[in-house]
């Protein structure tokens, strides 16, 4: 049960990620920092590695 949590919040996290990737490019094209869009690309990336490394079976770690 702990794992099926554990699976369904990394999946929300990659929803916020996407989101904090949209936003983060938005900003960079009106006008913004480039640290903008770099943060949003490293909040997604690891969001994504979370919900890896959760969908893996648990001997192959």
């Amino acid at each position: 049960m702990a794992n099926r949590i554990s699976t369904l919040i990394s999946t929300f996290g990659v929803l916020v990620g996407a989101v904090f990737l949209v936003i983060g490019i938005g900003e960079y094209q009106a006008g913004a920092s480039v640290l903008w869009a770099v943060g949003g690309v490293l909040i997604f990336l690891i969001a994504v590695y979370a919900l890896v490394r959760d969908l893996r079976p648990p001997g192959s770690r």
